[in-house]
């Protein structure tokens, strides 16, 4: 039996080879692999003396070669493939361990350019897990060190690898080919300016008991790499295990955190702020935000974007919650959380993100991609358009309205005071719908007067301003752009109510 090893990756590799040579396999070797089993004490077989030819091209050609891939690719009860073996003086490979030049490590690398890029695309090896993989009656393939064990626990017990996991190793040996091509091809297309193909790879990272109701099948893929404020790489460091909807409810308040700098905590219930706060300090971010809404947090999600504190463990023990999630938790913290045993306690990676994130929604039939919305226009004064000019604290709880508005199921009205929200009014066939439910809930919270009121979507009647006004709002943001635009400001001006016009909307479907 013979194996032809060529890895980069050379984890394992001494031990796994020596064990191959301890059933008597012949080991073929190139270039590097080579000088690292002889300098083992591991004698090998050079590939040059298999093909008789050299490696030339500084390496890029040694493997491509009838010997190589005529022995993985021999039918071993076709007798007209034996024959041509035979006539052609071509040897069995009866296993092919091969792992590919780090092509996906070269290009995460800074300021790599395309000739490096280039040379760490693979072909030999490709071509050769392919072959193996083709032939997996007969051939065995193996690509991730992780497996070595096991093969060699099933050479070692009955002379070769079993049928079965020869068919498990082939399908292995095709994903990783796939991924490593779908990698190459998304990195030449991108710098072709290509983008008529979509090619995305997710990983398992763990069956779901359901999805969004209990009859639906769920799993939850996470992409490669680390990623901020996301729960596929975020730990879990208590409670039970997350369901298809605290994922998509965790994230949507990741993605209101990541807005804010300041200390800051938002509640959140089916995908919607329900309480959001900002604070001198983060106890005080979350007594604001539960005081916005004590009914709608009851099994909901918190998030915070500084480290938990033993105070605020403390705040939260008394609430059925769900989630809670922060960079980080303090010892003490996490003790007082213990308690809760089915709290899922998650440590989330708060840290700018340097790269614009895509965000991907299934259609029937196909997918929609888009730039996530993680940028949101600053607020200044030039965007005042009525007679009333907004002062320091009013231009501040402008600025909270606006940032969290755009995380509100449209048509969606935030109506907030004093760096905390009072009223969310969300998922509203018409605006002035949206802006009578926020209204209320302010004012049913006590709050009357000197309240700000953010809109998601233009204003399309001067109504909601009308409304507004009876309710105690003193000023309004908004992206503007409606041909009533002027109807809206007069009405305003009339009321002598602040606005601004962005300039941008945030539609969230």
């Amino acid at each position: 039996m013979r194996a032809l090893v060529s890895v980069s990756d050379k984890t394992g590799l001494v031990e796994f080879v020596s064990g191959l040579k301890a059933c008597g396999w012949e080991i073929i070797a190139t270039g590097g692999t080579q000088k690292l089993l002889e300098s083992s004490g591991i004698k090998t077989i050079g590939i040059s003396e298999v093909t008789g030819f050299p490696e030339i091209c500084d390496g890029r050609v040694k493997t491509l070669h009838p010997k190589v891939h005529g022995g993985l690719l021999a039918r071993r009860d076709d007798p007209s493939h034996l024959k041509a073996l035979a006539d052609n003086g071509i040897e069995f490979i009866d296993m092919v361990c091969v792992n590919l030049y780090p092509f996906r490590q070269t290009i995460a690398k800074e300021w790599v350019t395309m000739d490096e890029a280039i040379e760490n695309i693979d072909i030999g090896g490709p071509s050769m897990l392919r072959s193996a993989a083709k032939n997996w009656k007969d051939v065995t393939v193996v690509c991730d060190p992780s497996d070595y064990a096991a093969v060699l626990e099933e050479i070692k017990a009955g002379g070769n690898t079993t049928r079965e996991t020869r068919l498990r190793l082939s399908a292995k040996a095709y994903t990783h080919t796939a991924e490593y091509d779908s990698c190459i091809a998304t990195y030449m297309r991108k710098a072709a300016g290509l983008n008529e193909k979509l090619f995305l790879e997710f990983d398992l990272k763990q069956p779901l008991r359901y999805g969004e109701n209990p009859h639906q099948e769920a799993k939850f893929y996470s992409a490669p790499g680390v990623w901020p404020y996301s729960l596929a790489t975020a730990r879990q460091l208590q409670g039970k295990e997350l369901s298809y909807n605290n994922i998509q409810d965790a994230n949507a308040a990741l993605n209101i955190v990541r807005d804010f700098s300041e200390p800051f905590c938002v509640g959140l219930k089916h995908m919607n702020p329900c309480g959001a706060a900002v604070g001198a300090t983060i106890e005080e971010a979350w007594n604001k935000a539960y005081e916005a809404d004590k009914v709608s947090i009851y099994g909901g999600i918190v998030a915070v974007n500084r480290p938990v504190t033993a105070e605020l463990a403390a705040g939260w023990k008394p609430i059925f919650l769900e989630i809670v999630m922060a960079p980080s938790y303090t010892p003490e913290a996490l003790e007082i959380l213990a308690s809760k045993k089915n709290l899922r306690v998650m440590e989330v990676d708060m840290h700018p993100e340097e790269e614009k994130a895509l965000q991907y929604v299934s259609v029937n039939g196909g997918l929609l991609v888009q730039d996530l919305d993680t940028t949101i226009v600053p607020l200044t004064a030039g965007m005042c358009v009525t007679k009333v000019k907004p002062g320091e604290a009013l231009f501040a709880d402008m600025e909270f309205g606006w940032k969290i508005v755009k995380h509100v199921k449209s048509n969606a009205i935030v109506v907030v005071r004093d760096g905390r929200t009072l009223g969310v009014g969300a998922g509203q066939m018409n605006r002035v719908g949206s802006a009578e439910i926020a209204l209320k809930q302010a004012h049913a919270a006590g709050f009357k007067e000197g309240l700000i009121l953010a809109s998601d979507g233009f204003l399309p009647f001067d109504d909601t301003v009308a409304l507004a006004a009876q309710y105690g709002v003193t000023a309004i943001v908004q992206p503007g752009g409606s041909i009533r635009d002027n109807d809206c400001i007069v009405k305003a001006d009339e009321l002598g109510i602040t606005m601004l016009l962005t300039g941008e909307r945030h539609f969230k479907h």
